[in-house]
């Protein structure tokens, strides 16, 4: 029976390789965009572990005290929510949040019988002092990009969170 043409072509490769002949070059395929949308994501959070390790800090941490600020008096299930952390992590992190005196607890005004988050004034003044260095890091990420493009990136980046949300 006759070599099929896979096993021919099994046996040409075969032969450039032991012949050290370069192998045929396949076209690359773009990775996804969600794959891209999570290196940035990863490259941006080691960046801010950077920032804040030399105060003891993680990017989890810092996020979590830029929620509190635009989004004063959550519950810590809406902290976690808003924060992209589980229930647990986040008891965890605002134990270790209030310890350092960053957040506070207290009732919600206009239901007593709830317990809510904010920032402390030593929060909002860590968020004020590390302000700029999360910015200059912001900046050097849309580098190459104009304002317009950055801003359309925004735009474009909230269609697709709110998709995914459902809204």
């Amino acid at each position: 029976m006759a070599p099929s043409a896979q096993e021919i072509a099994a046996a040409a490769a075969a032969g450039r390789e032991a012949a050290g002949a370069p192998r045929p070059k396949r076209p690359r395929a773009d990775p996804t965009l969600l794959y891209v949308i999570k290196q940035v994501e990863l490259a941006a959070r080691a960046q801010l572990d950077e920032i804040f390790r030399p105060i003891g800090m993680t990017a989890l941490q810092y996020t979590a005290l830029t929620v509190l600020e635009r989004h004063p008096d959550l519950s810590s299930a809406q902290l976690a929510r808003n924060s992209f952390v589980t229930a647990q992590t986040m008891a965890d992190m605002v134990r270790a949040l209030q310890a350092r005196g960053l957040v506070e607890r207290h009732r919600d005004a206009a239901d007593r019988r709830r317990l809510v988050l904010a920032l402390t004034a030593a929060g909002r003044d860590l968020l004020r002092r590390h302000r700029g260095r999360v910015a200059a890091l912001e900046k050097r990420m849309l580098s190459g990009l104009t304002a317009e493009q950055a801003a359309e990136l925004r735009r474009g980046l909230a269609v697709c969170r709110a998709n995914l949300a459902g809204r």
